[in-house]
């Protein structure tokens, strides 16, 4: 589903995903209560939101949208420079975001991405957006009881991700395959109560645990 209050943005988006052979528009909104009930109406995997739209903005569609019974996943466009509270967005519940000039090929890679259940994490995006605007979020103890309950493994596991490391890179640099990381990555997720890297890298911020700037420790 596409979400943009502006109609040439919303076509092309829209005919950028509809000429894949699996990928479809099951529907358009220019607003965030019309994207909030046609969600509820179609059911699609993933919702491309935009942030700044007249009446109920990106954010709060994000949060309502992403309570929905159907789980929709919301990959959130922005012009970065312009949204300074996409990284409320991403607290709100959506697995990653795109610039709006981004390659076709770029935007049809996310929303793959997104719908098989990951987010979008693009160290040159993502680690920009959360190194500008964690400072300003709520900082809880840096170790709770739940980050508590990772084994030493899974905290360097945690650590990678928030990171901005894929599987494979995470593999590599702790010596383990790839399927390993996958267990580790799931045993934290489900222990942390969250439900893709995203949540998992502004957990990580919020709790202390990396610094803005700060990389994960060897």
């Amino acid at each position: 589903m596409v979400v943009d209050d502006q109609a040439v943005v919303r076509a092309g988006f829209a005919a950028i995903v509809d000429a894949e052979p699996d990928l479809t528009v099951v529907g358009e909104a220019g607003d965030g209560a019309s994207a909030v009930s046609l969600a509820a109406a179609e059911s699609p995997d993933v919702v491309l939101m935009d942030v700044r739209m007249p009446g109920m903005d990106g954010l709060t569609a994000t949060r309502l949208v992403t309570a929905l019974e159907s789980r929709p996943r919301v990959l959130v466009l922005t012009t970065f420079d312009l949204d300074a509270y996409v990284y409320e967005a991403l607290r709100a519940g959506a697995s990653g975001f795109l610039l709006k000039d981004a390659l076709p090929e770029d935007l049809l890679s996310a929303i793959r991405v997104v719908a098989s259940g990951e987010g979008i994490l693009a160290p040159t995006v993502t680690r920009r957006l959360i190194d500008a605007f964690a400072q300003g979020a709520p900082q809880p103890p840096a170790v709770t009881g739940v980050l508590a309950s990772l084994t030493p493994r899974e905290r360097e596991v945690l650590l990678r991700i928030a990171s901005g490391l894929t599987n494979a890179e995470i593999g590599a640099a702790l010596g383990v395959t790839v399927g390993t990381v996958k267990t580790h990555v799931n045993a934290l997720l489900s222990k942390l109560g969250l439900r893709d890297r995203v949540q998992v890298t502004i957990l990580a911020y919020e709790s202390g645990l990396i610094r803005p700037g700060a990389a994960a420790d060897a």
